[in-house]
């Protein structure tokens, strides 16, 4: 009895490091070792699985707090380190797997457990290596290396749904109505496991959204990494009803509900971090589809106007427009080309104690402390229209109106900008002149967008080239001048990546922006009054300054931020 005592104090001696370290709050802590009451586990374990501690952060403070090295990545072995020396059977359960001998004699061995006294007397005995020197590792790699080395080679998701009988739940089709029986599979702890893994290694690989997709012959997870899907590891077909199951309940969903679309939002920390997930699901022929958009929270480099991507002079420019006391200023572009994240910089930066600013969005992303944020509900006649007309009765001095969807909308807004107040908004065009051309479609007033308008921002997002494999690549001057690029005789250097495990091989980390940016001077204006189409304006615009997209992403590429090929991608519109 006084040994188990003895052990829980030096759990919670380990928990109140951690909390010191600000790795953990008081009540995680508390919850975790409330739960270790009942399930006798190490309280580093139980963090991590609760979600507020990843797991590479344990074995980094475990290592610093037991004096043992970690185990790195580079580290790893190529070959095992010993042969039919020890049962898989032994290892797993153990949590333990050699990785090296020394020419001393000194067997390396990774656990993640360095104080497992009775382990490492049991590999002394098993192997007659007296000297044995310990590393660090997660449970994870633990496992993973033993797989390689002598297992099948399952992975983490694998062995996860090992534990299901073949065919199961199979028996579970989507006409079934035994709701109570589906309740009970989604909340098996397998099925929760593996849902919290399909969220963190997303999350891991910086993913912007989860896809869940059923096929006739199997399930199909993918992530958006960078603007791009890629196929992952996915659970096998028969646990499709458990999964989508227990991401609609912690969603707060209709599970019974499968024949009609639905939107939710799940909070949750992962790998220590705070999450929104904004979860919509889909009635497909094979299924539902489910998107998990993921928002992290602790991003705050979105509030950065800096971090954009804005040339030095554009964003001179947008930042004296943004300080404005009235008028309204457009960000335009296609879905997922950043205008949210643009518009959320902008407030963020002139979020002072002495404005009032009001947003009214569809959905609201993120939560921006000291702004009001108002959430479309269109069920319940809460428009953008409807809320913008509230808006401007609540004396605000800045506002910004999450789309122009409409005519009513549209009006709104140049009348509040009309008479004192800051108005951002978005709008679905290709460029920045052609917001003036759909405006005056929906029906607005050509002169009162001339006098309200003060700048059109267009944008797009370029993929980063990564910076552990960026190297040189040799273009034809004649590929470069046939585009655009090379106008002035310029070098035909330009960069790419090769690709390696930074960047999982894609040659790509991160996503930077690519701008034009129209100002309303009175030329534009005067042809704003007279009717004149996009082109026309365009023409005028660059005459004045304005780099289109296309002449930014050049600029990018001879600086070596990303690539020919993605500047091409994302604006093949504008050729």
């Amino acid at each position: 009895m006084g040994v188990r005592i003895t052990e829980l104090r030096q759990q919670k001696l380990f928990g109140r490091e951690l909390v010191d370290r600000g790795l953990v709050s008081e009540e995680e802590l508390e919850t975790a070792l409330n739960v270790q009451k009942a399930s006798h586990e190490k309280i580093g374990k139980i963090l991590v699985d609760l979600g507020a501690l990843s797991g590479k952060d344990l074995i980094q403070v475990l290592g610093e707090v037991l004096g043992v090295s970690v185990m790195r990545e580079e580290d790893w072995p190529k070959v095992p380190a010993l042969e039919n020396t020890f049962s898989v059977k032994f290892m797993r359960q153990n949590r333990f797997v050699p990785v090296n001998l020394l020419q001393d004699g000194t067997l390396v061995v990774a656990m993640n457990d360095p104080l497992d006294y009775a382990t490492l007397d049991s590999i002394r005995l098993y192997t007659g290596h007296q000297k044995l020197e310990v590393v660090l590792a997660s449970d994870t790699e633990v496992l993973d290396l033993i797989e390689k080395f002598y297992g099948n080679q399952s992975t983490t998701l694998g062995r996860i749904v090992e534990g299901y009988e073949e065919g199961e739940v199979e028996t579970l089709g989507e006409d079934m109505d035994d709701i109570e029986h589906l309740k009970d599979l989604a909340s098996e702890a397998p099925v929760i496991r593996l849902v919290n893994l399909l969220i963190s290694k997303a999350i891991e690989s910086r993913a912007s959204d989860i896809h869940i997709e059923p096929f006739e012959k199997d399930l199909k997870v993918r992530y958006r990494i960078d603007g791009i899907l890629h196929d992952v590891e996915s659970p096998p077909k028969k646990l499709k009803a458990a999964v989508i199951s227990r991401i609609k309940i912690m969603s707060k969903l209709n599970i019974a509900e499968r024949r009609l679309p639905q939107d939710g939002r799940i909070k949750m920390k992962v790998l220590g971090r705070e999450i929104d997930l904004r979860v919509s699901t889909v009635p497909t022929l094979y299924g539902e589809s489910v998107v998990m958009r993921i928002l992290d929270k602790s991003n705050t480099q979105i509030y950065d106007l800096g971090r954009l991507g804005f040339a030095s002079d554009t964003h001179a420019l947008f930042q004296n427009l943004i300080g404005r006391p009235h008028g309204i200023i457009l960000v335009t572009g296609p879905t997922g080309s950043g205008k949210t994240t643009t518009l959320y910089a902008a407030l963020t930066k002139i979020n002072l104690p002495d404005k009032k600013i009001i947003t009214i969005e569809d959905p609201i992303e993120y939560q921006i402390n000291g702004i009001n944020q108002i959430h479309v509900n269109p069920q319940i006649g809460l428009t953008f229209a409807a809320g913008l007309r509230s808006i401007v009765r609540q004396d605000p001095d800045v506002i910004m109106v999450g789309e122009i969807r409409d005519l009513e909308t549209a009006e709104i807004a140049i009348r509040a900008a009309l008479t004192g107040h800051l108005v951002f908004s978005t709008l679905h065009t290709n460029d920045a002149p052609s917001a003036i051309a759909r405006l005056v479609d929906m029906g607005a007033e050509d002169y009162l967008l001339a006098s309200s308008i003060l700048g059109i921002l267009a944008q797009r997002l370029v993929r980063v080239i990564c910076e552990h494999c960026k190297m040189e690549v040799h273009n034809d001057p004649a590929f470069l001048q046939e585009i655009g690029m090379n106008r002035n005789g310029e070098s035909s250097v330009t960069y790419q990546g090769r690709g390696c495990k930074e960047c999982a091989g894609t040659g790509y980390s991160g996503r930077i922006g690519i701008f034009e940016f129209m100002l309303m001077d009175d030329d534009i204006r005067h042809l704003t009054i007279t009717e004149a189409d996009s082109n026309t304006l365009r023409k005028r615009a660059i005459q004045s300054g304005m780099r289109d997209l296309r002449e930014d992403g050049w600029n990018k590429v001879r600086t070596g931020v990303t690539t020919v090929s993605e500047v091409l991608r994302v604006t093949q519109q504008e050729m």
